[in-house]
């Protein structure tokens, strides 16, 4: 196995060390929100983002009149991706079925899909408004049922940024509240003097907000670790290294630490994009941000076969990967760790991130290897059920159950089947002895048994 690392980025000990210093800092913050509510939201809120009105949450007359202020192309653009989202996210929620089914006569079984009753949606817009993101957790909350959407956004240059609020409103948010980073998460999932605690949080973040889910994680439910954005190109030479360098810069700038990778097994490829690469940071606007992402976390992968493209692939698990190669539906069908894929060099993420449909809250760090993004499942809770409608199903199940508890050893839970035995089978079962073979398991066949 021939594998090159032309380019790498930070070593993984210096990363851990970055995140050492975030995980202290969300710790100390939750705990200071946790001992002094409203008024530790307030300080925060002054200290990060200079902002500190009256309330927190917008009324609706002061959404209505940030609103008014886009134009109607603005608006239109808003509405229509929003409703392709809640397009893709209305036939994820029809797939998904409750069930009831008989799996011996007189045995009822089923499962229901319930929405969580509280959502959180953090979308994130100190550095940059991700009008997006409201629709990937607001709208994608609505479709699934959830009966209150809180969602949270930070000021933009000092004021809530109308098209951001415009998303969240038309997506269906109860409770648009102007607040970012930590002290969202932590008002969110806390609670204060003025906002009710939620059940779970869901929305893209920064390193803080993302460790501040992580360490929240358990006393409210999370739909992921989405921390910052990556991105991996797989490319073979059927493409040009300005669209891997483009595509690779286009989510370098969402911060000073997003991981971009290219894997191919091309080095003319490889040594083109590093060069375009160049060329490109000293034109495009965002230069400072993709620099710094591309200098300590850019990495430029050779390999020698599509095989090891898609063990190397598969290990790195990046959340977003463009694949432009002369077999695009192979790593579809044998891809198994990743966000998302964006097949074709006709395709590409900020369609993904922005207007597609499909949604963009999607695994980071590895998480790819364990779970998928955010969809409308995310917010549906999936219970089941039991019923016994027949004397003989009572007897039978209860039999086979005292003698499984008993087993293990639990008398009381072999108590508990006794009594049904006994109650409806006409069988005497001392108190914690298990219960006897009734007749009709003695004489059912292997097929009803």
């Amino acid at each position: 196995m021939a594998i090159t690392y032309l380019k790498r980025g930070k070593a993984d000990a210096d990363r851990r060390q970055d995140d050492a210093q975030v995980r202290t800092a969300v710790e100390t913050t939750l705990a200071d929100i946790e001992a002094r509510g409203d008024a530790a939201v307030r300080d925060l809120s002054q200290k990060f983002d200079g902002y500190t009105p009256d309330s927190f949450r917008l009324s609706q007359d002061e959404i209505d009149a940030l609103i008014a202020t886009l134009s109607e192309q603005e608006i239109a653009d808003i509405r229509f991706a929003q409703a392709q989202v809640v397009k893709f996210a209305e036939a994820q929620r029809a797939s998904m079925q409750d069930i009831e089914v008989e799996t011996l006569p007189g045995v009822i079984l089923g499962h229901r899909n319930i929405p969580v009753q509280s959502v959180g949606c953090y979308v994130p817009g100190g550095k940059f408004p991700m009008v997006a993101s409201a629709h990937m957790s607001v709208a994608t909350a609505r479709v699934a049922g959830v009966p209150r959407i809180v969602a949270c956004t930070p000021p933009f240059k000092g004021q809530p940024n109308a098209a951001v609020i415009a998303a969240m409103h038309f997506g269906g948010a109860h409770e648009i509240w102007v607040l970012g980073g930590i002290q969202a998460i932590g008002a969110m999932a806390i609670g204060t003097e003025t906002m009710q605690p939620v059940h779970m949080l869901v929305g893209p973040g920064n390193a803080f907000v993302a460790e501040a889910k992580r360490q929240l994680f358990g006393r409210v439910g999370i739909d992921l670790f989405a921390g910052p954005t990556e991105t991996m190109v797989i490319a073979d030479d059927t493409v040009d290294a300005e669209l891997c360098a483009t595509d690779l810069l286009g989510q370098a700038e969402h911060g000073y630490n997003s991981p971009a990778v290219l894997l191919t097994n091309s080095q003319r490829l490889a040594y083109d994009t590093l060069a375009e690469i160049e060329r490109l940071l000293a034109i495009l606007p965002t230069a400072d941000t993709a620099r710094a992402s591309w200098t300590d976390y850019g990495e430029v992968i050779l390999c020698d076969t599509y095989d090891e493209m898609l063990a190397v692939a598969d290990d790195i698990a990046s959340e977003h990967v463009q694949v432009m190669t002369d077999r695009d539906d192979w790593f579809l069908e044998n891809m198994t760790c990743y966000g998302a894929l964006f097949l074709g060099p006709r395709t590409n993420v900020a369609n993904g991130d922005k207007v597609i449909g499909t949604n963009h809250t999607l695994p980071t760090r590895k998480a790819g290897r364990y779970t998928g993004g955010l969809w409308v499942g995310k917010f549906l809770k999936t219970h089941s059920y039991q019923r016994i409608t027949t004397d003989e199903a009572a007897a039978r199940i209860g039999a086979a159950g005292s003698r499984l508890c008993m087993l293990e050893g639990f008398a009381g839970h072999a108590e508990q089947c006794n009594l049904r035995v006994r109650r409806y089978g006409g069988v005497n079962v001392p108190y914690a002895e298990a219960a006897p073979v009734l007749p009709s398991e003695k004489t059912a066949t292997p097929e009803k048994a």
